[in-house]
């Protein structure tokens, strides 16, 4: 489950900097590395960020909204 936890921040955080790039005056070069380093962080954890992106696809809700225990969920279920 802390790798759920883990990956779902970096989720979230990657979906907040994006957010900020999209507003005007987009994003500081400091954001944007951020953005590279969430990116190589996220690769660590693919079965989590899989599963993270399964379930918010599922729920037909945004990434930034999906809780551990959604993704705990749908994961039980689906194994049954």
């Amino acid at each position: 489950m802390d790798t759920i936890m883990t990956a779902l921040n970096l989720l979230r955080r990657e979906a907040e900097i994006r957010t900020a790039m999209r507003r005007p005056g987009g994003i500081r070069v400091t954001e944007e590395r951020e953005l590279f380093q969430l990116r190589d962080a996220l690769a660590r954890y693919p079965a989590a960020v899989n599963a993270i992106m399964e379930t918010a696809s599922r729920l037909r809700r945004p990434v930034d909204v999906i809780t551990a225990a959604d993704v705990e969920h749908l994961t039980i279920a689906a194994s049954h």
